[in-house]
């Protein structure tokens, strides 16, 4: 169980990771990191689009712009009706990015990298952190090609250096394992996308149980495809909204990761808050202005900020935070 701040405020952490006892630069072991048949046919070839009708999950422009490197937008001062309030408005985001299944395909002719290529990167980015071994960083690779190779046909990512991917996509997720206990707890990744945060936790804690929800049917089958391919067995792919899953089960923990602000993601969890004990979220460097933001929400729907946690990406790639929520199904709701 996740120990808890008192209730005087938000606990602050220091990034936990430091220098290993031996360098993450050893042999990597003889796995087949090549990908026949990882793009099934039902999700379509270069240049044939798949037809599908649903519309996905507002993006979080915060964290996306600080992936990469774009400029940030306001929100809008919309209002929207609450349906639990007796009529009370709250704010809501402007909605400016949308994953459609119509939208163009970004990167169409990105070349892929080489497996060699991408486990250097890998090599590089997690060099000096513990409990990282050639075994993980070689299915770290075998996903982020499947990604790079299947966003020629659908987006799943905007980062397609290798470098950038290894650092900004499996150093960033990776770190949640190393510093909220996840060990025998079931983990929802909400708009899982091409699997960002889900694989990278599923790989490095295998004691847990993690649930990709991603209700655009076609990612929904890339996660189901590539899932197989790494032979995770603690891992399960749900083709459908989170607040409809989480209606018929519980969770331990919500991890949220690109997705709209944090107003917005609670607010999407709002009739549904009883069946989680924890909301982690993902946030860019102005995470500050989104709890303020969020604060009020937040409160009237008996989410509480428990934990922030900091870290610098390497090679000044960025400051990101972890953000703790108690949820109204945790202890002590």
């Amino acid at each position: 169980m996740f120990d808890h701040a008192d209730d005087e405020g938000p606990r602050k952490a220091a990034d936990s990771s430091g220098p290993a006892d031996e360098p993450v630069n050893g042999k990597v072991p003889e796995l087949d990191l090549s990908l026949p048949g990882m793009l099934p046919p039902e999700l379509g070839l270069p240049g044939v689009a798949p037809e599908f009708d649903e519309i996905g999950p507002v993006v979080d422009d915060d964290y996306v712009d600080d992936l990469d490197g774009e400029d940030d937008e306001e929100e809008s001062d919309d209002v929207d009706e609450d349906e639990e309030g007796g009529g009370r408005k709250a704010p809501v985001a402007k909605k400016r990015k949308v994953a459609d299944e119509d939208e163009e395909v970004a990167h169409p002719d990105t070349p892929v990298p080489t497996e060699k290529k991408m486990l250097t990167a890998l090599e590089e980015a997690f060099a000096g952190q513990e409990d990282v071994d050639a075994a993980l960083l070689a299915q770290f690779a075998r996903h982020a090609l499947a990604v790079l190779e299947t966003n020629r046909v659908m987006n799943l990512t905007a980062i397609v250096d290798p470098k950038e991917m290894a650092v900004k996509h499996y150093l960033d997720s990776w770190r949640i394992t190393r510093i909220v206990p996840l060990m025998a707890r079931r983990v929802l990744d909400l708009g899982s996308g091409g699997g960002f945060p889900g694989i990278p936790i599923a790989l490095a804690e295998p004691m847990s149980s993690v649930i990709l929800c991603e209700s655009i049917q076609k990612k929904a089958k890339f996660l189901e495809t590539v899932v197989a391919k790494l032979g995770l067995r603690n891992v399960r792919v749900v083709a459908e909204r989170a607040e409809d899953f989480l209606a018929r089960e519980r969770v331990d923990l919500v991890v949220i990761r690109a997705v709209s602000s944090i107003r917005e993601n609670i607010r999407t969890l709002r009739k549904v808050r009883h069946a989680l004990q924890d909301l982690v979220m993902f946030k860019g460097s102005s995470w500050g202005r989104e709890v303020r933001a969020a604060e009020r929400e937040a409160e009237r729907l008996g989410f509480k900020l428990d934990t922030v946690m900091e870290h610098e990406l390497p090679e000044e790639m960025g400051k990101h935070a972890i953000l703790v929520y108690r949820a109204p199904g945790g202890a002590g709701f």
